[in-house]
Parts: C-alpha cells; sequence; structure tokens
C-alpha cells in the first residue's frame, strides 16, 4: 500500500491518535465516580445527608468523619472504580472502544478552579483527583480504550439537576461571566494535558445545557477559540441542548473546509431518552421502537459535501434501554425482554447508520450489572440487548487475509471507481472544468486510510498501539481534515472530497465492515 507522502506530501499517515479518535464509538459513560448521584451510588452519601449532589455529599461525610478522612475515602473510591478487570471485560467482552469520562470542575488540580464557588471550602478533598482520572485515562488507553472528557458540572450548573455538583436547584454558568470564564479556563487546562501528551478522544465542554440558556453559542466560540489557540487538534464536542437542529447549523460554519488556520473539528453531542417526557410516556414500547430508525433524521441532506455545507458529526453522548412504568403498562402480550431487545438492537443500528458512536448510560452504579440501564446488564456477551457493530466481532486471524484481499483489489477498485466518477461527470457537465487526478488522489488516501484504521497500529509501546478491526466511523469530519490537510483550494476540491470518500466506502465494502 502506497504511504501518504507518495500523494501528497501534506498528508500523513492516520496516526494511533487518529484511530482513537475517528473510528466508530461503541461506548458507555463510565458513571457516578468523579461526580456524584445519588440514584447511582447512594454508598457514597452518608445516609443522613439531605441532599442528592456531589457537594451533599462531601459536606455530610466532613461532618460525620472530619476531612482527612473523607479525603481518603474519596480517593480509594476513585481508585478502586474501574479496574483492569473491568477494562479487559469492556475491550473483549462488551466491545467497548470508548468511554466518556463525566467529571466536574472541582476535580481539577489547584485552588484557582474552585475558588469562589461552592467547592471552595472543600477542594483539599479533591487534591489528587485529578491525578486519579489521569491515571484512569492512561489505564484505559494501555488498553486501546480511549476517553473523552466531559465537563458534566460546569461552575454554577448548566442545568438545575444534582449533576451539576450541587442542589441548589438553578443554573448561574451562562448567566455569569465569572462562572463562563472559569469554564473557559477549565477546557484550556485539559487542552494543555492533551497538547502535553495525554491522548483523549476529545473533550465535552458542557453536560446538558438548559435549552433556553443564554449565550450559549457565544460561549462555545470563545471556548473553541481558547482550546484551539493551545491544541487545535483535539476534537470538541458541544451539547446540543435538545435542539440537534440548531446545533447543526453552528456545527456546519465551524466545520469549513476553507480555513485560514487550523481550527478544532466540532461534534455535536446530542442525547437520546424515551423515559422522561409526558408525550413519550403515553406510548407504547412498540410505538416507540417504531419512532427508533426515524432518529437523527435532522442530518438529511446536511451529510456528505464538505466542500459546499461544512461539516457535520453527531455522536449519542447519553442513551439506554430504559422506558417509563406508564409505557410499559402498555405492553401487550410480548413479553418485556423481548421488547427491550428489539429496543436495543434498533437503537444500535440506528446509532452505527448514523453517528459516529453512541455512548450507554451507564455502566458503573451500586446496583450493578445495572438493568436497563446499566452497560454491564445490557451488553453480556451471553445475552446481549444493546449490539456492537459487526465489525467487532471479526477475529484478528480474519483480518489479516481481508487485509490482503483489499491489497489485492485496491487496483481494480480504483479503476472503476474512476471510469465512473468521469463518465458521471462527463454526462452531467461535459464541457465544465474538471481535474480527475483529484479525485483519483482522494480515493486512493481514502481506501488507505480506512485500511490502516481496521489494520490498527502494532507497536511494542502501548500508547502508541490500536488493535486491528476499526472501522473509519466519523466519516465527516474525517473528511474535513483531509481536504484541510491537502491544501487545495478552489472549485474543483470537491472532487478530491469526493475520491476521499469512495476510497472509504470501497475499502469498507471489500471487506465487509
Amino acid at each position: 500500500m502506497n504511504s501518504r507522502s507518495d500523494l501528497l506530501p501534506t498528508i500523513q499517515d492516520p496516526s494511533a491518535l487518529d484511530i482513537l479518535r475517528y473510528r466508530y464509538h461503541h461506548a458507555t459513560n463510565i458513571g457516578s465516580v468523579y461526580v456524584l448521584e445519588r440514584w447511582l451510588s447512594p454508598s457514597r452519601f452518608p445516609p443522613e445527608t439531605s441532599g442528592s449532589s456531589e457537594l451533599e455529599a462531601v459536606k455530610s461525610w466532613v461532618a460525620k468523619i472530619g476531612a482527612e478522612q473523607t479525603k481518603k475515602m474519596f480517593e480509594t473510591a476513585w481508585a478502586d472504580a474501574i479496574k483492569d478487570e473491568d477494562i479487559a471485560w469492556l475491550k473483549d467482552e462488551a466491545k467497548g472502544t470508548t468511554v466518556r469520562l463525566p467529571i466536574g470542575y472541582w476535580n481539577l488540580p489547584g485552588e484557582d478552579f474552585t475558588k469562589g464557588t461552592p467547592f471552595e471550602p472543600v477542594a483539599h478533598i479533591y487534591s489528587a483527583a485529578w491525578t486519579s482520572i489521569r491515571d484512569l485515562v492512561l489505564r484505559l488507553r494501555a488498553h486501546g480504550v480511549g476517553v473523552v472528557i466531559d465537563f458534566h458540572a460546569v461552575p454554577g450548573g448548566a442545568n438545575t439537576n444534582d449533576y451539576s455538583g450541587t442542589n441548589s436547584r438553578v443554573a448561574e454558568f451562562f448567566t455569569s461571566p465569572s462562572n463562563r470564564k472559569l469554564g473557559i479556563r477549565c477546557a484550556e487546562f485539559v487542552a494543555r494535558e492533551s497538547a502535553a501528551g495525554l491522548q483523549l478522544v476529545g473533550i465535552s465542554l458542557v453536560n446538558e445545557p438548559n435549552k433556553d440558556s443564554e449565550k450559549l453559542y457565544e460561549w462555545y466560540d470563545q471556548a473553541i477559540d481558547a482550546v484551539c489557540a493551545i491544541d487545535s487538534s483535539l476534537p470538541i464536542f458541544i451539547s446540543d441542548a435538545w435542539d440537534l437542529k440548531r446545533a447543526i447549523d453552528y456545527s456546519l460554519r465551524k466545520n469549513v473546509a476553507s480555513t485560514a488556520r487550523s481550527t478544532n473539528p466540532v461534534v455535536i453531542d446530542t442525547h437520546v431518552y424515551w423515559c422522561f417526557n409526558d408525550a413519550d410516556k403515553k406510548k407504547s414500547p412498540q410505538e416507540i421502537i417504531q419512532e427508533v430508525p426515524s432518529k437523527l433524521s435532522e442530518l438529511n441532506g446536511k451529510e456528505g459535501s464538505v466542500t459546499d455545507r461544512g461539516a457535520v458529526q453527531v455522536i449519542i453522548g447519553e442513551y439506554s434501554n430504559v422506558l417509563s412504568a406508564d409505557t410499559w403498562v402498555k405492553t401487550g402480550e410480548t413479553p418485556k425482554a423481548d421488547l427491550i431487545k428489539v429496543f436495543g438492537a434498533e437503537q444500535s443500528l440506528r446509532y452505527q447508520q448514523r453517528a459516529g458512536g453512541a455512548f450507554f448510560w451507564t455502566w458503573k452504579m451500586d446496583w450493578m450489572p445495572g438493568g436497563e440501564w446499566g452497560f454491564k446488564a445490557q451488553s453480556d456477551p451471553q445475552n446481549r440487548f444493546i449490539f456492537p457493530p459487526p465489525h467487532a466481532f471479526i477475529p484478528d486471524h480474519n483480518i489479516f487475509g481481508l487485509l490482503e484481499c483489499a491489497r489485492n483489489r485496491k487496483d481494480e477498485r480504483m479503476r472503476k471507481a474512476v471510469d465512473q466518477h468521469r463518465a458521471y461527470h462527463e454526462h452531467l457537465a461535459p464541457n465544465a472544468l474538471a481535474d480527475h487526478s483529484l479525485y483519483e488522489n482522494g480515493w486512493k488516501i481514502g481506501y488507505n486510510d480506512a485500511y490502516i484504521f481496521f489494520e490498527g497500529k502494532a507497536s511494542d509501546k502501548a500508547m502508541e498501539a490500536v488493535e486491528p478491526g476499526n472501522r473509519l466511523g466519523n466519516v465527516e469530519l474525517w473528511v474535513l481534515k483531509r481536504i484541510r490537510e491537502s491544501g487545495f483550494m478552489g472549485d474543483l476540491v470537491w472532487e478530491f472530497e469526493q475520491g476521499v470518500r469512495r476510497g472509504i466506502h470501497d475499502f469498507n465494502a471489500v471487506v465487509g465492515i
């Protein structure tokens, strides 16, 4: 297979980190570890605690056993939350590639991140929190599992829920200039960690902001600029704030090919549940299952041409197999377990078709394996209710043969693709200016990129290795990256783009993924 430098000197082979970031993410959220939620982890709260948030838990423990004992208790809980055997299960049995790791601003090191916030009096408790988080990222990476750092709780709260860190029941992040500035400093800290070599799939700037949050997209602009100044390669995940159409329009404006400077790829994080709102509670399980194949229809007509429109890439940051009690009473005669399995299968298929990844909510809680909320329960290899993409089950010993087949069929597939492209162009616009060599170069790059994702990266160093069997899943942003790296400008860049896309498609077709 050709190296990138044989085709375009400005384009290099996909790195191990590229594969971690741009493959399809069959994934889970970590759960209630660094941002406590009482319904998930009641054991982390003294029984007499009046509230359900992290702040109420830590204050109650300090009052009960003192600050030093509380600090030791929290550090032990962090260290014990995810063991190496858990990570092995995640990768080998659940076929997980990635995790979303919810953290709070109080987990960052140094007094500056909690000064003037409700966590300032207990900041000492968290002095080792980032060290613990960093260690977990490194241990996951050593197993080939990527991490999205998710600012689940930002200063003041982006929503009124207890997973914003307090039980204040107010959302004061976007209404407070000082909170917004602190939120940017938090993002900058993670960007510096990434720039210094901590391999992250991305950073999620804020979790579930209220739909009517003022200054949301203005703040996104400011935060993206701040991260870009430190590490422009780090993918930035933005919450759609329960309005996917608006987020798509924003993303298309940010992810443009013709930019004067390198800018971070922007990924939309949307959350999908059918168990909370009153309209869904009125539906039967069968009616909800019928809705799944139309999810993400807001993307229709928005993908496929970065050159014209910009790029949009959506991931499902949270989903589950939970339906409300009101829904389950409308089941009819079909067994509940059968309906859950169909619901999970339909969700898995839809997200694999239209998203760059899907992160189940959630993995770790006191009441493992968690039922329809539990990634562990829903990913049992003996009885799956959510399903990894088919390529996750290809044995390593078969991958070598598929790669050999892809090498042998490369020239044939390329000739066919280029001939079809030329014929289509000449039929559609016979007198228009064209440069089909751009298409051919793009095809070679796309085919070889998909090849390297599937081949993986072998290395004696765990942090430079990625196991084989990956599918290039975040195609829209990968194509954007390749266009930017190519340096191509002008009216004919579309030919290069369509060549990259066809090359990726043809490789996947040859190996059957």
